[in-house]
């Protein structure tokens, strides 16, 4: 029996795709966003970068030696997929965000809600900066999978 490539595989490593999707490394995100890339016409069309409190990982200076990290790897999404967009998603109840900035910044819903307001402010205007043409989405997703446009 002979194998074929799946559909995707068989794109171009280099080409035109959408977007990146910047998530956070907590197991209960990964399905929720696959299911916000599938909601969004976005699977096989866009790359993926995980790190420790998606933008607050990017951004936060107690994760200063991870940042270099993910702008070089956007910048080579860029460059090998021509993407048009980054998708920034954090979550609520996020223990990355406890570690950057103290257990009490997520003591409360309203102190939760401004904590990753700073932080996904800080990187739309850090990709503004370096990368003055793509497009920047942020979302911050709650316990139950839904998602809120944030910025």
């Amino acid at each position: 029996m002979a194998l074929t490539a799946h559909p995707i595989l068989a794109r171009a490593a280099g080409g035109k795709y959408q977007a990146m999707i910047l998530g956070c490394i907590d197991p209960r995100m990964h399905e929720p966003v696959r299911d916000f890339a599938v909601r969004h016409g976005l699977i096989g069309d866009y790359s993926q970068f995980t790190i420790a409190g998606a933008a607050i990982g990017v951004v936060a200076p107690a994760f200063a030696k991870w940042h270099e990290t993910f702008w070089e790897n956007l910048a080579a999404s860029i460059k090998l997929h021509s993407i048009e967009s980054v998708i920034a998603i954090d979550h609520r109840d996020c223990g990355a965000a406890k570690i950057a900035y103290g257990d009490d910044c997520c003591s409360t819903p309203d102190k939760e809600d401004a904590v990753h307001r700073a932080a996904l402010a800080a990187f739309r205007q850090e990709v503004g900066q370096r990368h003055p043409n793509l497009r920047v989405e942020t979302m911050l997703m709650a316990l139950d999978g839904s998602f809120i446009s944030l910025g």
